[in-house]
């Protein structure tokens, strides 16, 4: 909890100083416009991404499997978007990795991979009620 908490906090710090940064160098108006193309190219990708992995889910439900992969992209999806839709640069670098596609890919390998050590090592636990 206090790690959000922090990152609340640090997170518009960074954007702010980021920006000032930018707009010191290329100037106000420059840096507003990247920011607003920053938005659109992610809104078309997240659309474009969006769609691929619904048609990937699909798929895997109408042959019997569970699109557990791809419920996790779609995740990923949403907070990269979310991000891209924050104004700066740094939640605008990590929304675009977790749209592309071999990147999100690979973080949500990773969480699966921590998600299923997480499953194994509670399985069996009864949650504190007692049996019988």
């Amino acid at each position: 909890m206090r790690f959000l908490f922090a990152l609340f906090i640090a997170v518009p710090i960074v954007e702010m100083v980021v920006l000032i940064e930018v707009g010191q160098q290329i100037g106000a108006l420059w840096t507003i416009a990247l920011v607003l193309l920053t938005a659109f190219i992610g809104i078309n990708l997240l659309r474009h991404q969006g769609l691929a992995t619904l048609s990937r889910a699909n798929w895997r439900m109408q042959s019997g499997q569970i699109p557990a992969q791809e419920m996790l992209e779609g995740i990923l999806l949403a907070v990269g978007g979310a991000l891209l839709l924050t104004p700066g640069f740094v939640t605008d670098s990590i929304g675009f990795l977790l749209l592309l596609p071999f990147t999100r890919q690979f973080f949500a390998t990773r969480l699966m991979g921590r998600f299923k050590m997480f499953s194994k090592a509670n399985a069996g636990a009864t949650g504190g009620f007692a049996q019988g």
